[in-house]
C-alpha cells in the first residue's frame, strides 16, 4: 500500500501535468494569434485595371505604360510593384523616336530601382533593332539591361545569339558573353 505521502506525490505529479497540458494548448492558440498579428499578409494595398501611365519630363512624353493589371504592394519591408498579365511601354527619345518593349511579367522593385521583365521579353527600337529574352533586367539607376539568359539581338540583317548580355538603354554599349552568329562591323 501506498503511503500518504507518496499518494500526495503522485497526486501532484497529475496535477502538474494536467497544467502544463492545458498550458501548452492555450499558448498554441496564442501563438498563432501573434504569428497572424506580426505578419503582413501579401495582398496588394492598390491593383488597377487597364494601366495606362504617361510619365513626362517638361511637358514632353517620355515613356507611356499600359498593362492590363497593376498591383500595388508598397506596404512591404520591400516594396514593389507588380504587372502580373505583363507590360507595354513606349519609349520616347529627345527626338521623339519611339521604341517598343514588351514581356508577359513585370515586377518593378522601387528599394533598389530594378525592373524584371519575364515571359517573351522583346526590345524593338527606333532603328530596327530588337532583342529578344524569357527574362531580362533593367537598372533604372543606370539605366542598363542585364540578363543571365539565353537571347536573340537582331541589327540591320545581322543575327547574335547567346547566354548573357548587358547593354546600355541606347544599345550604344553591348557586353556580350557566350555569343554565337555573324555580325558585321
Amino acid at each position: 500500500m501506498k503511503t500518504k505521502l507518496q499518494l500526495i506525490i503522485t497526486f501532484q505529479k497529475v496535477l502538474l501535468l494536467c497544467a502544463a497540458t492545458l498550458f501548452f494548448v492555450s499558448c498554441e492558440d496564442n501563438i498563432n494569434e501573434v504569428r497572424k498579428i506580426n505578419s503582413k499578409e501579401l495582398n496588394p494595398v492598390g491593383e488597377a485595371t487597364d494601366f495606362d501611365l504617361k510619365y513626362t519630363e517638361s511637358g514632353k512624353i517620355k515613356a507611356i505604360l499600359v498593362s492590363p493589371q497593376m498591383l500595388d504592394f508598397s506596404h512591404l519591408e520591400f516594396p514593389f510593384t507588380e504587372f502580373p498579365k505583363g507590360v507595354k511601354v513606349t519609349i520616347y527619345d529627345d527626338q521623339e523616336n519611339k521604341s517598343l518593349v514588351t514581356s508577359n511579367y513585370a515586377i518593378s522593385y522601387s528599394g533598389s530601382n530594378i525592373i524584371d521583365l519575364s515571359g517573351k521579353v522583346k526590345i524593338t527600337t527606333y532603328d530596327g533593332k530588337t532583342l529578344e529574352t524569357e527574362q531580362l533586367y533593367y537598372d533604372q539607376k543606370n539605366e542598363w539591361f542585364f540578363t543571365q539568359k539565353a537571347y536573340k539581338f537582331t541589327d540591320n540583317g545581322n543575327v547574335i545569339e547567346g547566354l548573357g548580355i548587358d547593354f546600355s538603354k541606347d544599345f550604344k554599349t553591348l557586353d556580350t558573353q557566350q555569343i554565337t552568329g555573324v555580325y558585321s562591323l
